[in-house]
């Protein structure tokens, strides 16, 4: 979603400042000024909603190459959102609209279990109705899926209660342990997004043992590096997070963390987990790169 800026708004922008007699509510100036704002928000409000019924659209496809349009077009049309606060809003407003929820359709069409595709009888066989069939989910499909979860549970906190509604856990965590680098390394990303201050959430992690999981793949020196880098930072954004919240459901990560990586790389996780909450988001971004190969240095060391 990419706008151009109307020529009448740049026109009224140029017009002089009012005078102390024109500086009252009723001033023609104020009238046009109000015009334009509430033209500007129809618009863009069009704008997004255009957007997401033509992504939402191809991401209900049958086939994957046409859901793969739609994950990308919706991702692309995120990080657009993602660029003004104003646009922010009106996505949040949008995702209190059956029709244009986004994590309902990645559940059902992009991330759902292959399983549930398999024919459960033969009626179709002897009935006029030809039995519909949707191709499997592609390896691509699943990574721009899930990188278009974690866009919607940023932007929109909400989301994270559709992502619950549809067990996102539980089905994330058969990712990270079936698929491969790439979707695991998107997996990762959206894991954090939908645990962010989501009790409910952070309960069924705990419930499918997915510290455990993450532990493994960050001890295992056969997984490629990138990927335990990846685990790494987790466990660090993860412990920062709920770090000091006692009635947090995670409260016993710290024990969880020692038990699975050892006292030596158990501290050292907490110590880098409060790195730099002073710095700017790229500095964090830094740091958090170096301390996560620092954890993974002391795990091969041990």
């Amino acid at each position: 979603m990419y706008l151009k800026k109307p020529l009448w708004s740049e026109a009224v922008k140029r017009t002089a400042s009012p005078t102390a007699e024109d500086s009252d509510q009723s001033s023609p100036l104020t009238v046009v000024e109000d015009l334009v704002s509430s033209l500007t928000d129809q618009r863009v409000y069009r704008e997004v909603t255009l957007a997401l019924r033509t992504g939402l659209r191809d991401a209900r496809a049958e086939f994957s190459f046409l859901r793969v349009r739609g994950l990308r077009g919706l991702l692309k049309f995120l990080r657009s959102v993602s660029e003004s606060d104003s646009a922010i809003h009106l996505f949040s407003q949008s995702q209190s609209v059956p029709e244009l929820q986004v994590v309902p359709v990645l559940f059902r069409h992009s991330l759902r279990d292959s399983e549930e595709d398999s024919v459960a009888s033969l009626d179709h066989i002897f009935s006029v109705e030809p039995m519909k069939k949707t191709s499997p989910s592609t390896d691509a499909e699943v990574a721009l899926a899930l990188r278009v979860l974690e866009g919607c549970c940023l932007l929109h906190r909400e989301s994270t209660i559709l992502a619950h509604r549809h067990k996102a856990i539980p089905v994330l965590m058969n990712i990270l342990s079936t698929r491969g680098v790439a979707e695991q390394d998107a997996c990762l990303d959206a894991l954090i997004s939908i645990m962010l201050d989501s009790s409910a959430n952070q309960m069924d992690f705990e419930s499918c043992n997915g510290i455990e999981e993450v532990a493994e793949l960050l001890r295992d020196k056969q997984v490629d590096e990138n990927l335990r880098l990846k685990c790494g930072e987790f466990l660090l954004l993860l412990i920062g997070h709920v770090n000091g919240r006692d009635k947090s459901p995670m409260a016993t990560i710290h024990e969880d963390v020692r038990r699975l990586l050892g006292e030596k790389s158990a501290s050292l996780v907490w110590a880098a987990s409060q790195f730099g909450s002073t710095l700017n988001p790229e500095q964090r971004l830094t740091a958090l790169h170096i301390q996560a190969r620092r954890v993974l240095e002391s795990l091969d060391m041990y």
